[in-house]
């Protein structure tokens, strides 16, 4: 079958099912989630030799560490994707929800409910994880989805996404509510991105390069899930020790990801407490570190950062520091190079805190928090489907609400407009 052919028979079927889902109870949704998280669990060595499979294949290529690191799948992130999976199902069911109403004038009532997309396009990389997340989130919304993940994890999510489709409709799930595109030809991201009339949204999930090629082509709309360069800045008046341990945290805890930080800002009066200890337990854990002049002072290992540096997101154990006289020379620097993700403030002043809360422009803006935690598991909302980055429809991480659009219910007894 060509890949036009197989994305077009994927989409119909997935509008097909999206009619039932739609109207599915609350209870068999639940049911089903529930079933999708223990095939996880029966089903883990199948899930996990496919996965070593695709781990090989990648090491054979070549792939960076920080993108393996991505891939791999051990017993504990599948438990990790099936207790995604029951926290998914314990949430509030948003279809049907009244957002807002009221009784008019003439008699009639105007109530506004929230209601499914219809059928989500997901298109990701090298996670099999976002697999059992999206396929969770959607199916709760009362959505059906077309799954495309990366060819670097194709093996993986064609397990277990037939994992998930078979237990879901054995609960009672429409057939076809599930589907994953399994082929490698990236045409197959084109045709998708342009499935008007079958596909209602498409949510990219991956790199720069990925999210900025289905924004500038697609003809579905996009929900733009964004690059993370992700920030910290230490105030004058930061605890170091707190500084330090949300500092290494953001950086070094899980490098690969989004929220991780990328760039560490520091103020010039704490720089010269801070930076040294700070300096050497970054060298300790292998990270690199490329900054300004006034950094390469503290220590020799430090590589000059070039102007790139600033907006790169790294997504490994390399970062940029820069020394800054102020706060708002820090404020400058993050709304030039922020990618509108999640950025981190490290102080004492009450009034600092709160100005950067007011004036950067981005998804999450922590105070004395790392940036690691934007994300909707951490959250509370059980899984995420990303991390939205743009300011409409939806921002930060995307969970059962932000899957659904809303409409309007009106009741009336015979009125008519004159």
């Amino acid at each position: 079958m060509e890949t036009y052919e197989l994305v077009k028979t994927k989409a119909t079927a997935a509008k097909k099912a999206a009619a039932e889902l739609a109207v599915t109870g609350t209870a068999v949704k639940n049911k089903a989630l529930v079933a999708m998280a223990q095939a996880l669990l029966d089903r883990q060595q199948e899930i996990l030799q496919a996965n070593a499979e695709d781990m090989r294949q990648a090491a054979d290529k070549g792939m960076k560490a920080s993108m393996l690191d991505r891939l791999k799948l051990t017993e504990q992130r599948i438990a990790s994707m099936a207790e995604g999976l029951e926290q998914v199902a314990v949430l509030p069911d948003p279809v049907g929800t009244v957002v807002g109403g009221s009784r008019l004038a003439n008699g009639m009532t105007v109530t506004k409910v929230r209601v499914p997309l219809g059928v989500i396009g997901i298109i990701y990389e090298a996670r099999p994880n976002v697999t059992a997340d999206a396929a969770g989130l959607c199916l709760k919304s009362g959505n059906a989805v077309i799954l495309k993940g990366g060819s670097e994890a194709m093996q993986s999510n064609k397990v277990i996404a037939s994992v998930l489709s078979e237990a879901a409709e054995k609960a009672g799930i429409p057939q076809g509510a599930v589907q994953f595109i399994d082929t490698s030809d990236r045409q197959a991201v084109t045709d998708l991105i342009h499935m008007n009339g079958l596909v209602d949204v498409v949510i990219p999930r991956g790199g720069a390069g990925l999210i900025k090629a289905v924004v500038m082509n697609a003809t579905v709309p996009v929900i733009e899930t964004g690059a993370g360069v992700c920030h910290t800045f230490v105030d004058a008046s930061a605890d170091v020790q707190m500084a330090m341990d949300i500092a290494y945290n953001a950086k070094v805890q899980r490098p690969s990801v989004c929220n991780a930080m990328e760039t560490l800002l520091v103020h010039k009066d704490i720089a010269g407490k801070f930076l040294p200890p700070m300096l050497e337990k970054y060298f300790a854990a292998g990270v690199e570190i490329r900054g300004d002049e006034r950094v390469q002072a503290f220590s020799g290992q430090v590589l000059p950062a070039v102007e790139e540096d600033w907006s790169t997101e790294y997504g490994d154990l390399r970062l940029s520091v820069k020394v800054v006289d102020s706060l708002q020379e820090a404020l400058a620097h993050i709304a030039a190079y922020s990618t509108g993700h999640s950025e981190c403030i490290v102080t004492s002043d009450y009034a600092n805190a709160r100005q950067f809360q007011l004036r950067v422009d981005a998804a999450a803006v922590y105070v004395n928090a790392s940036t690691r935690f934007t994300d909707g598991f951490e959250f509370g909302f059980g899984a995420e489907i990303g991390i939205s980055t743009q300011k409409l429809h939806a921002r930060g991480p995307m969970a059962l609400p932000e899957l659904t659009s809303t409409k309007y219910l009106i009741d009336g007894s015979g009125q008519v407009r004159g």
